[in-house]
């Protein structure tokens, strides 16, 4: 897209040398300041657009998936995730370390797997487990 803006900017400056050589400086005025109106509106559509179109941000959350048998996914972060039979829990949940840049997509496969794109304080998978 970056290269397609810079060649279409590049001919439209040796058109309006063309207009200027070819016919006389107050058409070719006249012409780059038709061109420059256009150049505007598009860029103010396309201000308009990458303001109201959903972000990434918008959507973190919804693209967790888990698969397996007692799967765990989270499109943030998860303090904790118990999965094992008869767990044993005396001590409070680990804060999970702060994710920096997640994407908000976490898949999870295969029996009692844990994934989040935050950070995952603890995980505990196993049958008799204390913690």
């Amino acid at each position: 897209m970056v290269w397609l803006l810079a060649v279409l900017c590049g001919l439209a400056a040796v058109g309006l040398g063309v207009v200027a050589a070819v016919a006389d400086l107050d058409t070719a005025g006249q012409v780059a300041s038709v061109a420059g109106s256009v150049a505007g509106l598009v860029g103010l559509a396309l201000s308009c657009y990458t303001l109201l179109r959903p972000s990434a941000a918008d959507s973190q959350g919804a693209a967790a998936t888990a698969a397996g048998t007692r799967s765990v996914a989270a499109g943030g972060s998860v303090g904790r995730a118990v999965t094992g039979d008869r767990a044993t829990l005396t001590t409070p949940p680990v804060t999970p370390p702060p994710a920096a840049g997640t994407s908000g997509s976490a898949q999870a496969m295969g029996e009692r797997g844990v994934a989040a794109a935050g950070g995952v304080g603890e995980a505990i998978t196993g049958d008799d487990a204390r913690a």
